[in-house]
């Protein structure tokens, strides 16, 4: 599945010359906790998001305050006074952010959200915002999508899961024999450790049509 897949397509935006008042009130209204800015030209410029606002002047001295800043060069701090300070969201937003194109991959997205620790990747095409992917857009994608294939028969079951035992589930060096008997899978071999056996079975258990697990490994840790 690619962003164009899930992303949501209603999106509310805000203009670099709004008001960071402006951009809290719709957060609440709209129970999202970050905003895409866009400019005139209809250019993505920038997000302002619930950390952008947190440590701003209007919640005290104490919201922001850091040990770090007294040693930040003189640029720097103007800059972060800047972000705490001014009115207007084109100053207190994150500039540059990371967007992707429609056809990026779930695996993808999935990276840069954790790489960067970022709820939210807006969609581009061409510079201008056609979407947005969450992190609850992946949650859904999780519930909806459906399985690579519906096996159909015990035999397109059986090779289903002996290909999905080798795809990166630490079983590839083990040599498991998988029959199936009216959607109840069998699984058969020398598999040392309760992780290694429990992997076996979830591989089973997550193909389509499966309706049941047996486990046969030979070899049982306590």
């Amino acid at each position: 599945m690619q962003a164009k897949d899930v992303m949501t397509t209603t999106i509310v935006s805000v203009s670099p010359e709004n008001s960071v008042r402006h951009a809290a009130e719709i957060m609440l209204i709209n129970h999202v906790s970050g905003l895409p800015v866009i400019d005139n030209s209809g250019l993505l410029v920038g997000i302002i998001s619930e950390g952008d606002l947190i440590r701003r002047t209007e919640l005290g001295s104490e919201a922001i305050t850091s040990l770090s800043d007294g040693v930040l060069p003189a640029e720097e701090r103007a800059y972060a006074f800047i972000r705490r300070s001014s009115w207007k969201i084109g100053d207190a937003m994150s500039r540059n952010p990371i967007a992707i194109d429609e056809d990026t991959s779930l695996a993808r997205i999935s990276r840069l959200m954790q790489e960067h620790g970022i709820k939210r990747i807006p969609v581009t095409r061409n510079g201008e915002l056609i979407g947005i992917v969450s992190r609850a857009d992946l949650l859904k994608a999780i519930i909806m999508a459906e399985l690579d294939e519906i096996a159909a028969g015990d035999e397109a079951l059986r090779r289903s899961i002996t290909v999905r035992l080798g795809e990166n589930t630490g079983l590839e060096g083990f040599d498991l024999k998988v029959t199936v008997s009216d959607g109840i899978v069998h699984l058969w071999g020398d598999v040392t450790t309760e992780d290694c056996r429990r992997a076996a079975c979830i591989v089973a258990e997550n193909v389509r049509g499966v309706r049941g697990v047996v486990e046969h490994f030979s070899q049982q840790s306590p």
